[in-house]
């Protein structure tokens, strides 16, 4: 795991143990909430998914309230990443952006800060931890997906985000036949 990983794994973990979060879903609101943010969930047009804009000592969190909730709730999670990683910005404003969590992709990327804010927003709201405990000697079938769905139901995330985060944590290799 690379420097950048392992500082934004231990500012998640840190952020859970003062929200005092050991089970799925991680209250992102009170996390928020900690951390002094302001929410404001209201729908955008076009194809915003979120923004954070930072004045005079206070920063509120936009969150476009037409998305599904899965959605709306890896865009707190990643515009709270913006926050804690990217201090020095005034403001970001977020287009749909695809999730894509694996290495080898993201590294081609060309935004780092996005890649930085989407890799945050999993690892809170899959913390590594929460889901070792709750793999611990379970196996996956690529190709039935039915525990892949109960987990992101449980986690309030979607299939698709659950499954590339279990790829990055080693759970799932996706070219196993």
């Amino acid at each position: 795991m690379g420097l950048r990983k392992k500082i934004i794994r231990k500012m998640v973990n840190d952020l859970l143990a003062q929200a005092e979060v050991n089970t799925p879903p991680v209250p992102l609101e009170k996390i928020a909430g900690n951390l002094n943010l302001r929410l404001r969930f209201q729908p955008y047009d076009g194809e915003l998914s979120g923004c954070i804009v930072r004045k005079d000592g206070h920063s509120i969190i936009g969150i476009n309230s037409s998305h599904h909730e899965n959605r709306q709730r890896f865009t707190l999670a990643h515009e709270i990443g913006h926050y804690l990683l990217h201090k020095g910005e005034e403001m970001f404003i977020d287009r749909d952006f695809r999730v894509n969590l694996r290495d080898a992709h993201s590294g081609k990327a060309e935004n780092l800060e996005e890649i930085e804010a989407n890799q945050f927003a999993a690892e809170l709201l899959m913390p590594a931890n929460l889901l070792s405990e709750e793999l611990k000697g379970k196996a996956f079938d690529l190709e039935d997906g039915s525990m892949i769905r109960k987990l992101a139901v449980r986690y309030k995330v979607s299939s698709q985000a659950l499954s590339y985060r279990l790829v990055n944590l080693g759970y799932l290799n996706p070219y196993a036949k």
